[in-house]
């Protein structure tokens, strides 16, 4: 999933600070199970406002609602009443959401309360970490399941460095050596001789490296 942190208060206070009226807008996927910006921090988020502006003598209207998801049009379009009361949005969805409500309401301020982070997974409660780059030619079928790009921080494809110590990374001590992980892995499975496999030179246009990417279904597209 998608994760994200709040942004801090006297951030998120500035972006306010010009407005009377706000529409403070969470989202109901990713956001949510990573405790940033579903219906409950929507609230929370709201009430801090209110009262940090109080203190100030100003008083800032909020309408509080949470969309199913941010990042699909036919969600963002039920703002639109909303959004017509409104002198500004504020998103707490990731950075896609906080897009996609800017292109769909082109004359309303729109500003994220979150700052997104990165697609990873939970490792225990409270904790996720990082576990995909959105590369766009996945190699875990190769490297047994444990991803070099998003989790070796050289992004070595044919590793290990030399620079990881009792199979952790040079970096840090808390950091897993990614091609120690790949090796346990393969160990585990009895492929041991995979791991002497040699990948190819990597064509990373189908990375971040190639320009925005968009995927079409022909078969959906309307």
């Amino acid at each position: 999933m998608i994760t994200a942190e709040r942004k801090p208060m006297e951030e998120i206070v500035e972006c306010a600070r010009n407005f009377s009226r706000v529409l403070l807008v969470g989202c109901n996927e990713c956001v949510t199970v990573c405790a940033a910006g579903g219906r409950k921090e929507v609230g929370l988020l709201a009430s801090a406002l209110r009262m940090h502006f109080m203190k100030e003598g100003k008083n800032l209207e909020i309408i509080e609602t949470t969309l199913e998801r941010q990042c699909d049009p036919e969600y963002i379009d039920e703002l639109a009443d909303s959004v017509g009361q409104v002198d500004a949005v504020l998103s707490m969805a990731c950075g896609c959401g906080v897009q996609e409500i800017a292109r769909r309401y082109k004359d309303k301020h729109v500003f994220p309360m979150v700052n997104t982070k990165f697609m990873g997974a939970s490792e225990r409660q409270g904790v996720w970490a990082e576990r995909c780059q959105g590369c766009g030619d996945c190699v875990l079928g190769i490297t047994g399941g444990i991803c070099p790009i998003a989790r070796c921080s050289k992004r070595i494809l044919n590793g290990p460095c030399g620079g990881s110590t009792g199979g952790k990374c040079e970096i840090s001590p808390d950091v897993d050596c990614a091609w120690q992980l790949i090796w346990d892995r393969m160990k585990s499975l009895g492929q041991e001789d995979r791991y002497e496999e040699v990948m190819g030179a990597r064509d990373w246009r189908t990375s971040r490296d190639g320009g925005p990417r968009r995927i079409i279904r022909e078969d959906m597209a309307l």
